[in-house]
């Protein structure tokens, strides 16, 4: 019934500030054409990054002190605009296993649980004290615990929160479907043999 249950994930984390970053953004659309998501995270955030480099600034996931981390700090409505998947694949193949934001758009939210990546929202501002944490020390340990629905950031903790049915997906497992349909590959069989346009085609 289910693939690797997610309960919580630890680690170092990265800040992106900002409200209504949309999925062009996060992986610009002339990167769309790939035929796999293979290599998309060398493409995150890159048309901000360039900007950031031209400016003589350092874009957070360009910051050395930033590779390795696990966790993503974001604002509101992250994920907004196109549904392109490509966004959350080049997250998730970065190397960040969750993500935390006051409040995510509805098909990057899905998208992300259908990849094992949970996307928790917080108060925004007990989000913004994580963040400053985040941002004054790299190696500031952050912990999102699903079962728990909390945050913690050091010392500093809040409450952390998705919809229920998600939770339980993760809690579970039941968030990876290619896991559930091999786990009963014979009755997939099945139906597929009873199926007209597949079994006669």
């Amino acid at each position: 019934m289910s693939g690797a249950a997610i309960r919580r994930v630890q680690g170092r984390a990265i800040v992106v500030r900002g409200d209504d970053i949309d999925t062009d953004r996060i992986m610009p659309a002339r990167f769309l054409k790939a035929v796999t998501f293979e290599g998309l995270e060398q493409h995150l955030f890159e048309d901000d990054r360039k900007e950031a480099a031209a400016a003589g600034l350092v874009h957070p996931f360009d910051d050395p002190a930033r590779r390795g981390a696990s966790i993503l700090i974001v604002g509101r409505n992250f994920g907004c605009g196109s549904s392109r998947e490509h966004a959350p694949q080049a997250i998730a193949r970065w190397g960040i296993r969750a993500i935390v934001g006051e409040s995510f758009a509805e098909i990057f939210f899905g998208n992300a649980l259908m990849l094992g990546l949970p996307c928790v929202t917080a108060d925004r501002s007990r989000l913004e004290l994580i963040a400053n944490g985040v941002t004054a020390d790299s190696r500031l340990e952050v912990v999102v615990d699903i079962e728990l629905n909390t945050v913690m950031a050091g010392n500093f903790g809040t409450s952390a929160l998705m919809p229920e049915t998600a939770r339980q997906a993760l809690l579970t497992g039941g968030w990876d479907a290619t896991s559930m349909l091999l786990e009963d590959y014979d009755a997939v069989r099945r139906v597929a043999g009873a199926l007209p346009y597949i079994s006669g085609f």
